[in-house]
């Protein structure tokens, strides 16, 4: 079996650098051709050269207009690069987007399988992400071996769009983990506690984790190198709450990080590690006498309300 791999991004790069130690042939493709350097595989000249020396091509594409660039998905050349091939989806997209996607795979004769992946740069390096995998079962089997190069564990969640919305339940407790820990760093902050002591409680604590402790040290040491991008995340949180208003389902945790994050992102933080977000917590303070602290926000139109605020808004999209 041949595999293709497209998408050498932060989390593409060390996926397909495991892969590529697997016990298959590897193709890989990316948009910035200096990148398939950095992979021990073979280079397609483009998607349709790709596709046309893989069996299996596994996406970790930026978003869905990305990803039907290299299908070609509205173009002459979707029938033919996916049909008789399997098609695996490893980036984060909605399941709206990928429900349809799936049709049209399979009507062009070919066969296509959701595996987005838990975890950031730190667990693609290791190969220790977390797959939620999702389609026919018979496609879910041929493909669960591939995936074993990259990750600790993949998890079965049923048809498409079973995967999808998988990753966005665990994304909702992620995130929302990640802005707490930030917001408590706030505080400390703001009430003069030392963060390096903060650090050093939670990490030895109940409620410590390899999330929890990667990002305290970035946000006291003030690293912003990007594990999981600001931008990222707020797309993530933008089809989450999207998801959640389909379904009917109750979000306000995840309505406020969303908030936070829009405006990390309208701050020129979107290129920064998540941690970020403290900036955008900090331009929510409040004075002593309860009033909220503004300044900024007119430069700044994509910045929010958040609940609870006089005049706020139920999150963005809310």
């Amino acid at each position: 079996m041949r595999v293709g791999f497209a998408g050498l991004g932060v989390m593409g790069l060390p996926m397909a650098r495991n892969l590529a130690r697997g016990d298959v042939p590897v193709v890989v493709w990316n948009r910035t051709p200096a990148r398939c350097a950095e992979v021990d595989a073979e280079r397609a000249d483009d998607p349709a050269d790709l596709f046309a020396r893989s069996d299996v091509v596994l996406l970790m594409l930026a978003d869905e207009s990305a990803t039907d660039a290299v299908l070609d998905r509205h173009g002459p050349g979707f029938g033919q690069r996916v049909r008789g091939r399997t098609v695996v989806q490893m980036g984060t997209v909605s399941a709206g987007y990928s429900r349809a996607l799936d049709a049209d795979v399979t009507a062009h004769g070919g066969a296509y399988v959701e595996a987005p992946v838990s975890g950031s740069r730190g667990p693609a390096e290791a190969g220790t992400l977390v797959a939620m995998i999702a389609g026919r079962d018979e496609d879910v089997r041929r493909v669960t071996p591939l995936l074993g190069p990259m990750c600790a564990e993949v998890v079965e969640c049923g048809p498409v769009p079973g995967g999808a919305l998988m990753k966005f339940a665990v994304n909702v407790f992620l995130i929302t983990t990640m802005v707490g820990l930030a917001e408590a760093f706030g505080f400390a902050e703001s009430t003069g506690l030392d963060p390096a002591v903060l650090r050093r409680i939670l990490d030895a604590g109940p409620i410590a984790s390899t999330v929890s402790r990667t990002k305290a040290a970035k946000i006291v040491d003030g690293d912003h190198s990007v594990q999981a991008a600001a931008a990222d995340v707020f797309k993530n949180t933008r089809l989450i709450v999207e998801a959640a208003r389909e379904a009917g389902a109750a979000s306000p945790l995840l309505d406020v990080c969303d908030a936070l994050m829009a405006d990390t992102v309208a701050h020129g933080r979107g290129g920064d590690d998540v941690v970020a977000v403290l900036d955008a917590i900090r331009r929510h303070r409040t004075h002593p006498g309860g009033g909220r602290e503004t300044e900024g926000a007119a430069e700044h139109p994509g910045e929010v309300a958040l609940v609870g605020e006089p005049g706020g808004q139920r999150g963005v999209g809310g």
